[in-house]
C-alpha cells in the first residue's frame, strides 16, 4: 500500500513537473521558432547553449544554477534582495532545475513540428495581405500543435525523472524538495528500503507511461483534426 508520506512525494512531484513545463512551454516554443525559421550571427551558439543539458553532466547544470541563482550568486543575490524570493532549498528552484533539464527535449520536438510546416503556406497567406502574426497564429502554430505536444509531455516525463541538477540546487529535504528520483535515492539507503524503493519505482514507471500514452492519443486526435480541417 502508498503511504501518505508517498502520496505526499507523488503530489509534489507532479507539483514540480507541471510549474516546470508550464514556465518552460513559451520559451521552448520560442527558441524553436527562432532556431528553424531564423539565420542570424551566433545561431549556431545558441543552439548549442539549448542543448547544452543534454551532453552537460546533470550535477554541472545544478553547479551552475547554484553559481548563479544561490542566496550570493549574482541573478540570486538580486532576487533576494528585491523581491525576497530564494529557489535555492525550495520547490520553486526543484521546478527551476527541471525546466533546464527539459528545455532542450521540448525545443528538439517543437523545432522538427515546425520545420515540417511547409513555408509556402505561410508565403501564400502573406501575399493574400495577412499579417506575419495572422499567418503564424493561424497556420504555423496550428499545424505544429503535435509538435508542442510532444514536447509538452516529453518535458513533463523528463521533469519526473530529474535528479542530478535537483539534488545539486534545491537538495534533498523532505516535504520541500524530495521528489519522486530523490525519494527512491533516499530509500535505498535506508536498510529494508527495498519496498519503499520497488513502491515508488513502479509509481515512476507508470507515470512515465501515461504520459507517453497520452501523448500518442493527442498527437494522433491533433492529426486527425487537422486532416478534417483539411
Amino acid at each position: 500500500m502508498i503511504t501518505p508520506a508517498e502520496y505526499a512525494i507523488i503530489a509534489l512531484s507532479l507539483k514540480v513537473s507541471l510549474v516546470a513545463i508550464g514556465l518552460t512551454l513559451p520559451l521552448a516554443y520560442a527558441l524553436a521558432w527562432l532556431l528553424s525559421r531564423r539565420r542570424f550571427p551566433g545561431r549556431a551558439l545558441l543552439d548549442a547553449l539549448v542543448h547544452l543539458p543534454l551532453v552537460l553532466p546533470p550535477v554541472v547544470t545544478g553547479w551552475l544554477l547554484l553559481v548563479l541563482l544561490g542566496r550570493s550568486g549574482p541573478i540570486g543575490a538580486l532576487l533576494y534582495q528585491w523581491f525576497g524570493v530564494t529557489l535555492v532549498f525550495h520547490w520553486t528552484g526543484a521546478a527551476l532545475a527541471a525546466a533546464v533539464m527539459a528545455l532542450p527535449l521540448m525545443v528538439r520536438a517543437m523545432r522538427l513540428s515546425i520545420e515540417a510546416v511547409d513555408r509556402r503556406l505561410v508565403a501564400a497567406a502573406r501575399t493574400l495581405g495577412a499579417s506575419p502574426w495572422h499567418a503564424f497564429r493561424t497556420i504555423t502554430l496550428p499545424l505544429s500543435l503535435p509538435g508542442i505536444l510532444a514536447g509538452a509531455v516529453l518535458g513533463f516525463a523528463r521533469s519526473l525523472g530529474e535528479f542530478g541538477a535537483t539534488i545539486t540546487f534545491a537538495s534533498n529535504i523532505p516535504g520541500e524538495t524530495r521528489t519522486l528520483p530523490l525519494a527512491i535515492y533516499t530509500a535505498l539507503q535506508l536498510p529494508g528500503g527495498e519496498a519503499g524503493v520497488t513502491r515508488l519505482a513502479v509509481i515512476a514507471i507508470v507515470l512515465s507511461l501515461a504520459a507517453l500514452l497520452a501523448s500518442e492519443w493527442l498527437i494522433r486526435r491533433s492529426g486527425v483534426e487537422r486532416t478534417h480541417a483539411v
